[in-house]
């Protein structure tokens, strides 16, 4: 298994402190002991828009030197609006994503059918726009209906721009628009039709369902389609003893199941990367806490990755 880490976690948004920009980043993954970064491409860090020719070319100089691959583009795309003009928008953006995935030598690009929306202007830290998580299971109506075939065809559009460029996109199980687990993601996946299209599938927005069956389906179901795969570092703390160990997750109070999820990942031959985010307020003591906890929750986190794969690795024969 392959760690990498998220850039969104030191963009500044989440913690009290400034943010670090990509090539610092990449120094700071590397003394983390990840193996890769994953580039989120929106301010203060990562947008096309403030990135030169001369800084891509700067950014794939440093991680080369520091032996640190560049494993995905993560965009925060939305194709579902109904206002022509915020889908020609979303477009546009792409575009540029694009290019800037071609310009850095990555063949990755994680898609969401809709994001929320972040607010970073407002409050002492970053907050999401309000949305809809949604159940399971849904009955869809006329309005669901439409929504969701604008993703699908906004999805497509980018799609055969990315296959002219090498690249693939990697759609992510994350709501709206997609309900929890992985059914949607896979279903709307399968309707695109891409061979270019496949999943960023990750279990802790599977919520409550973390029981081993669901991860045995969910990873078998979606199989040679996973592309990329998330964990929050978030919810980790240290034992007397210096073990590291799960808290309850923000998103549902309870711990995720990644011992499951990786034994399922193992045994379909997954062999991508699992990326470590940062992307809830990062407080201690109900206060915004420096960027030290993020250092301390990512290496909290990692460590517990870590073990976990050296304790279910399959023994060589």
């Amino acid at each position: 298994m392959k760690f990498a880490l998220l850039t969104v976690s030191y963009a500044g948004l989440f913690y009290a402190g400034e943010p670090l920009s990509v090539e610092k980043q990449i120094y700071r993954a590397n003394a983390l002991g990840f193996d890769a970064l994953s580039i989120e491409t929106k301010r203060p860090v990562a947008s096309p828009l403030d990135l030169s020719k001369a800084d891509r070319a700067r950014i794939k100089r440093v991680a080369a030197d520091e032996g640190m691959a560049l494993c995905a583009l993560e965009s925060m795309s939305n194709f579902a609006s109904r206002f022509m003009e915020e889908r020609e928008n979303n477009l546009a953006m792409m575009r540029n994503v694009l290019d800037l995935a071609s310009d850095l030598g990555v063949n990755l690009v994680k898609v969401f059918a809709a994001w929320p929306g972040l607010v970073n202007d407002e409050e002492e830290v970053a907050f999401y726009g309000p949305y809809t998580r949604g159940n399971y299971y849904k009955r869809l109506y006329p309005a669901d209906l439409r929504t969701w075939n604008r993703a699908v065809e906004g999805i497509r559009e980018v799609a055969d721009w990315a296959a002219d460029l090498g690249i693939t996109l990697a759609l992510q199980n994350h709501a709206p628009v997609l309900t929890p687990g992985f059914e949607d993601a896979l279903a709307m996946m399968q309707e695109v039709d891409r061979e270019n299209v496949r999943l960023c599938l990750d279990a802790p927005l599977f919520y409550e369902r973390q029981h081993d069956e669901y991860m045995r389906m969910a990873v078998e179901q979606c199989g040679e389609h996973i592309a990329l795969t998330h964990y929050g570092a978030w919810n980790f703390k240290e034992t007397n003893d210096g073990e590291a160990v799960q808290d309850a997750a923000p998103s549902f109070g309870g711990p995720i199941n990644y011992e499951a999820f990786l034994a399922a990942l193992q045994d379909i031959g997954y062999d991508g990367y699992w990326v470590s985010e940062y992307c809830v307020p990062c407080l201690k003591h109900h206060q915004v806490a420096g960027i030290e906890e993020v250092d301390r929750a990512n290496r909290l986190a990692l460590q517990y990755m870590k073990a976990l794969v050296h304790r279910i690795a399959p023994v060589p024969a």
